[in-house]
């Protein structure tokens, strides 16, 4: 028996839920699990359904959005894992996690390669047997070394999410475009309160009592991307900056293999610059 998940995204409507179940009975699908949220001030319904049974996915689709409010979006898809390619500068904390999760059999998902501006992170990623590329910016211009990113991107095919793991270079709009609503970021929550080169030590001189970390989709708006996870953690003035950096990475490799997962599972709706999350 196949699973699918079915990802419903309709203007909001009395009977919605009814007549959705109404199809998956009439194709003898049983419902595995089952989330709804009304967004009331949007008038915007969401669902998350896993179906498992025999069943044309195209005629599927086609019987649900016949019965739903015009414009709706109905998404059908098969719980099979997905093809990732991770991109890292030179930190190795949430890399490694995502690779020890990975390793265990906790991400489902498939990891193309890794690619990098520099070669430091190749031994890590050697022992998990997964093609690093190095596509080195010394000497090029933003625009042409971005060029040459996609140009190794571009070699696989179906790629469904690019993790940046601590991509420390800005993307431009192209690169946005090129994959879009597929690129996952994270970063420090000290955004944009403190910037530049060592946002831990500014904080520390500043005294703030939390650090934290934000996973986010890119678009074109600087880390103003829809937000997938976040957390945070209550420090004291006991910590000096280094520790604050220490314990800031933690959260930032916890809130990304979490924003990951969510992904690989469908279980993001994004509207409005915001998410759903079931």
């Amino acid at each position: 028996m196949k699973q699918y998940r079915v990802l419903i995204d309709a203007k909001d409507e009395k009977g919605l839920v009814y007549k959705i179940a109404s199809i998956f009975y009439k194709h003898e699908l049983n419902i595995m699990s089952n989330n709804e949220f009304v967004d009331k001030d949007n008038d915007k319904f969401f669902m998350r359904s896993v179906v498992e049974g025999m069943v044309d996915a195209d005629q599927l689709e086609a019987e649900l959005e016949a019965v739903l409010p015009e414009d709706s979006s109905v998404e059908i898809v098969k719980a099979v894992k997905k093809n990732i390619i991770l991109m890292v500068t030179k930190e190795s904390h949430a890399l490694g996690d995502i690779l020890i999760r990975y390793e265990a059999g906790e991400l489902d998902a498939n990891i193309l390669a890794v690619v990098s501006n520099y070669d430091l992170l190749e031994p890590l990623v050697s022992k998990f047997n997964i093609p690093y590329i190095t596509v080195s910016h010394e000497g090029l211009e933003r625009e042409a070394h971005e060029e040459a990113i996609l140009k190794a991107l571009g070699q696989f095919k179906d790629v469904d999410y690019i993790v940046l793991a601590k991509y420390m270079r800005i993307l431009t709009p192209r690169f946005v475009e090129a994959y879009e609503d597929k690129i996952i970021n994270i970063h420090h929550s000290f955004l944009p309160a403190f910037i530049g080169a060592n946002p831990y030590k500014q904080a520390f001189e500043r005294g703030v009592k939390i650090i934290g970390a934000t996973a986010h989709f890119v678009n074109n708006n600087l880390d103003e991307g829809p937000i997938i996870a976040q957390e945070i953690k209550h420090i004291d003035h006991a910590y000096g900056w280094r520790d604050m950096q220490r314990s800031g990475r933690d959260v930032e490799k916890i809130v990304l293999s979490r924003a990951l997962k969510l992904a690989l599972e469908d279980r993001i709706f994004v509207h409005a610059n915001k998410t759903v999350i079931f």
